[in-house]
Order: structure tokens, then sequence, then C-alpha cells
């Protein structure tokens, strides 16, 4: 992957899905974000693509000549109808293209697309709480720490905090929604 290649930020399609599952099978496999422990197949994250869609919330891939160099999505922070106006991120970005903005591009798509919605906040739920990149990536789009669930993943044999991150979007809860 080349440092050179300008990165474009745009809507995922199904084509994406192979790239888009060996991504995540390397985060599931070899890292702690995820707290998943068997990679999903490529059909099995389509399927969770199509439930988005179906659902109006978006999913980004970061294309750079052709390649996808990293995706993200928004679901739903929780299914009861008082969450409806917040929403949760998952950035995933290749291992070879870590460090190159592509986290960065891909959340700030997401944050601006969600203000356009009208939703009022962001939540992640960073996997580990030594995930130096994650925790930055969010601290850097304006997220702050809301708190940490101590020990309640246990992954490559050791437990793994649960850091959770909030943004306030547009007009937050200055207002109520119209």
């Amino acid at each position: 992957m080349s440092h050179s290649d300008a990165i474009l930020v745009t809507p995922a399609q199904p084509h994406h899905f192979t790239a888009i599952q060996q991504i995540y099978a390397h985060h599931v496999l070899y890292g702690l974000a995820s707290f998943e422990t068997t990679p999903p197949d490529s059909a099995e994250l389509l399927a969770r693509y199509q439930k988005a869609q179906e659902s109006g919330l978006p999913w980004w891939v970061a294309l750079a000549d052709g390649h996808v160099l990293g995706y993200c999505y928004l679901a739903p922070y929780r299914p009861r109808a008082a969450y409806r106006y917040t929403v949760e991120d998952s950035v995933y970005v290749h291992h070879e293209a870590a460090g190159r903005g592509v986290g960065k591009q891909l959340l700030a798509t997401a944050i601006a697309w969600a203000e356009q919605q009208g939703y009022r906040q962001m939540v992640a739920n960073i996997g580990n709480s030594e995930n130096h990149a994650s925790l930055g990536l969010h601290r850097s789009q304006g997220f702050c720490i809301a708190g940490t669930l101590r020990a309640v993943g246990l992954k490559h044999g050791r437990w793994l905090d649960t850091v959770l991150m909030q943004r306030e979007l547009g007009a937050a809860d200055r207002t109520l929604p119209e």
C-alpha cells in the first residue's frame, strides 16, 4: 500500500465485502478491539450491512487506488425507542494502513452524516483500555471518556476492559428534536 495514494471515503457496496471481511478477520484473530473470537464470513458481514441499510444507517469504506483501507459503520446505540437519537460507531482499518489518517477520515464522515441526520449523541465502545490508537482517534474527533467497564471480556488469555466514549452531535441536549 502506497503512502501517497489519495484516500476517498465512499458508501460501502456489496462488492467491498471480501476486503471488509479480510480487514475485520485480522482484527478478530490478532487484535483486541473486537470481542468476537471467530471471524464472520463475508456473507454474515453483508447481512449485517443489509440490516443497517434497512434501518437507514450507513457503512463507508476508505479507498486508495481502488483498495479498501478501512471501513466504518453506524448502528443504533440500543434498541429501545428512547435511544433513537444516539448512534454507535465502529471503525476498522487495514493493519498495513494504520497511522495514515484512514480512521480519522472515516470517523469524520460518520460524524458529519449523523449530525446532518439529526442525531444528538455518538457513542463508541472501545475494546481494550490499552487500545491507544482507537482512544486517540476518538479523542481527536471530540469524544470524551464516559466510563470504563473493567474485565468484561476474555480474549487471547487475558481479561479486557471496555472504554465507553461519547461525543455530542449538533444541538445535543440543548434543545429537543422537532
